[in-house]
């Protein structure tokens, strides 16, 4: 290796890409288990490259095989906590859909997510690809590498692991989330909320009227339809509230 870079270059190289590469793991959109694993690691390893000359100026190497391993589990929990915190976010999206999908009788419909591998409901799958599409449209992305790299001014090499603080952020975060797709449903959870009302009190009136033959057919078609009225809203809101959250990481 000392024909191609010293040893402090190497050790500083592998330590961002420790960082960088655990990032990336876990970012919406570079880090879904549709990107092959070979692009996610050329990826990380190209930002580490570009970022070395630049951030590991005189970073000095640990005597200690022990201490380059405890600097090297330290980045990639570092990494892993802004990836996680990031990647949480989108739940949002799935809440939103999960809870239109019980409204509307759709939650038995699944459908596997391409960003989680994972089953989950249509609407919820439709919600974390269209978050996907505006991630990559507003420009979301370019607040991600910017994020990576003012995450080396707010985590520098030498300050520890901030465990408490991230387990807090983690907390709100999902927290958050559940909040934010309780109110992205809000105009569908709110005509099932009437619907079920009307259907129940005219099955009370006419106790021969089919309530459910008639209902769920309806509750069907005017859910979706709301919910396609209200999906720019949606977008629109959900962009607001990420690009916040991202602001913190790349605003510092």
């Amino acid at each position: 290796m000392e024909h191609y870079a010293v040893a402090s270059q190497v050790y500083a190289g592998g330590l961002i890409f420790a960082r960088i590469g655990a990032m990336i793991m876990l970012l919406p959109g570079f880090g879904d288990t549709t990107v092959p694993p070979r692009i996610r690691l050329s990826f990380a390893f190209l930002m580490a490259l570009m970022l070395m000359p630049v951030i590991a100026k005189g970073l000095p190497v640990p005597g200690t095989v022990s201490g380059v391993g405890t600097a090297v589990i330290k980045e990639v929990l570092i990494g892993l906590m802004i990836g996680a915190i990031l990647r949480l976010f989108m739940s949002s999206l799935a809440a939103a859909g999960e809870i239109v999908s019980i409204q509307t009788t759709l939650a038995f419909a699944q459908t596997a997510a391409p960003g989680q591998a994972a089953p989950s409901t249509t609407l919820g799958t439709f919600l974390g690809l269209i978050g996907i599409v505006l991630i990559m449209t507003t420009d979301l992305h370019h607040m991600f590498l910017a994020g990576i790299v003012r995450s080396y001014t707010l985590f520098p090499f030498s300050r520890d692991v901030p465990v408490a603080d991230a387990a807090q952020l983690a907390i709100e975060t999902v927290s958050g989330s559940f909040r934010l797709g309780l109110q992205l449903a809000a105009p569908v959870v709110v005509f099932s909320l009437i619907f079920n009302i009307a259907a129940g009190l005219v099955g009370r009136v006419m106790p021969q009227f089919q309530v459910f033959f008639v209902a769920t057919p309806l509750m069907v078609l005017f859910g979706l339809s709301i919910f396609a009225l209200s999906l720019g809203t949606i977008g629109m809101v959900w962009v607001s509230r990420y690009r916040e959250l991202i602001s913190l990481f790349a605003a510092g």
